[in-house]
């Protein structure tokens, strides 16, 4: 099923990845009620995971464009959690990104920004959200960024 959403999205040039597996005892996401909360979503590109430390080996625009493939895959995730219908999606109510850097980076927000701008510029005023950008000592398997959410589903 294609839903308006995703049509808007292929217009776009995006085509939204198959929702990853999990990789290890926990659930992609959980439904309750009107809201999902889909697992943390790590930084995986087309040529596979994307890693790196900011403040050292990456930069703030790496890192955001590292964020806005954890978007896809949540989006991704989001989708399987509807069923495949999109268009159920009120809006994204908040965005919990982490940053794999160093001590003393302190651009958090600006790579997490690679995800909240991409939610809003793909989903226009249902994707502004609430959201928290912190700094993470390392991510599983050395990604550069992990970003969770939830969402508001009718």
């Amino acid at each position: 099923m294609s839903s308006k959403l995703e049509q808007s999205l292929n217009e776009m040039g995006i085509t939204l990845p198959a929702a990853p597996a999990p990789a290890a005892n926990y659930v992609p996401f959980v439904v309750t009620g009107n809201t999902v909360y889909v697992s943390g979503q790590i930084s995986n590109g087309e040529e596979g995971l994307i890693v790196g430390k900011l403040g050292d080996n990456m930069t703030t625009e790496e890192g955001a464009a590292a964020a806005r493939t954890c978007a896809l895959s949540l989006l991704a995730q989001l989708k399987a959690a509807c069923d495949g219908d999109l268009d159920r999606l009120v809006r994204v109510v908040k965005l919990v990104g982490f940053v794999n850097s160093t001590a003393d980076y302190t651009e958090q927000p600006k790579v997490i920004n690679g995800a909240s701008d991409f939610m809003v510029e793909a989903l226009g005023d249902i994707g502004r959200h609430a959201r928290s950008a912190v700094s993470a000592v390392s991510l599983p398997l050395g990604v550069a960024v992990e970003i969770e959410g939830i969402f508001e589903i009718k």
